[in-house]
Parts: structure tokens; C-alpha cells; sequence
């Protein structure tokens, strides 16, 4: 299995832990959208795309987010879910997120991350060199073409023609009006 291509949207903002979303594609057959490069404490790493976990309301069957408190739907208590015990290594928010689609070996994990943090890498390299930095002198708007003299009034508008009620001569047979 080999990465034909991978996408990068980069996200705006310093101070934001989500750096880009990525789509990849496999074989050019395959694709997988919402990966996101992300900014953790020991640097990027690739979240692959997942969705929030949902809990039945046992009084009216809504769809909430797990340890939530009270239903949305109908605003009754929900039964308290226990969290799981932090094991060493695992995600924090495992239990309240699952994953769509996620690599199942280690070297597929790394081959992932190694593609789409190198289209990450060029990509921000790329963007930050075309825009210039903003302590560079304003650019003065281009003069327009044509300005008109300051001293002349605005041209009048006329008022369009009114319509006149149609004469014995417009009408002819069968009540149509000729235009």
C-alpha cells in the first residue's frame, strides 16, 4: 500500500493546537479525509479522523455526548458513566471519541505520519514565504483610470416614461393589445 497523495489545509492561528487537516490517498484509489496534524507537548503528531461518542437517553432515546449530565432533548438526568482508569501510554479521551478509520500496525502508523508531516512541513514553509511580512512598507493604492472632475455636479436621472393607457387604435380584435 503506498500514499499517492496527500492534501494540507493549513489553520490560522498561533496559539491553536490544530495545526492543518489532511486528506491521503491510497493506491489513488482510497482516500481518507479529516486527519489532523496537531501541536502536542512532545511536538506534531497525526490524529486520524474520528467522531464523538454518543449515550441513549433512557427516558426519551436522544443521542448525547457521553458523561453528559442531563439530556438535551428533555433535559433529564443521565445515569453517570464511569471514567475508565488512565492507563499508561493511552489517549486521555479515548473513551469519549472513536475512531472512523486508523492505521493497525506501528509501521503503517509511522508511514502515515512521516507522508503527512513532510506535506505539512513544505506546505507551511510554502505559505509563510509567500506572504510578505507586514513591517514592510504599505503599498500606495494604484491610481484608478478614470477620476471624475471634482467641480462637475451628478449627472440628473430622468424619470422613465410613463405608461399611457392604450388608444381605440392598439386595440384590435380580440381585446389584445399590440406592443
Amino acid at each position: 500500500m503506498e500514499i499517492t497523495e496527500v492534501r494540507v489545509s493549513l489553520r490560522e492561528g498561533d496559539n491553536r493546537k490544530l495545526k492543518a487537516y489532511a486528506t491521503i490517498t491510497f493506491d489513488n484509489a482510497f482516500v481518507v479525509r479529516n486527519v489532523k496534524v496537531i501541536e502536542g507537548n512532545k511536538g506534531l503528531f497525526v490524529a486520524m479522523p474520528s467522531r464523538k461518542m454518543r449515550e441513549s437517553c433512557p427516558k426519551c432515546g436522544f443521542k448525547n455526548a457521553v458523561r453528559s449530565k442531563f439530556c438535551n432533548q428533555c433535559g433529564g438526568s443521565l445515569p453517570l458513566t464511569e471514567r475508565r482508569p488512565h492507563v499508561e501510554g493511552e489517549r486521555a479521551q479515548q473513551s469519549e471519541h472513536k475512531d472512523i478509520a486508523h492505521p493497525i500496525t506501528l509501521e503503517c502508523r509511522e508511514y502515515i505520519q512521516k507522508k503527512v508531516l513532510e506535506s505539512y512541513e513544505s506546505e507551511n514553509k510554502g505559505s509563510s514565504s509567500q506572504t510578505p511580512p507586514q513591517a514592510e512598507s504599505p503599498k500606495q493604492p494604484a491610481p484608478r483610470q478614470e477620476e471624475a472632475p471634482k467641480h462637475e455636479e451628478a449627472p440628473k436621472h430622468e424619470e422613465p416614461p410613463k405608461h399611457e393607457e392604450p388608444t381605440k387604435e392598439d386595440i384590435i380584435e380580440g381585446g389584445d393589445i399590440e406592443l
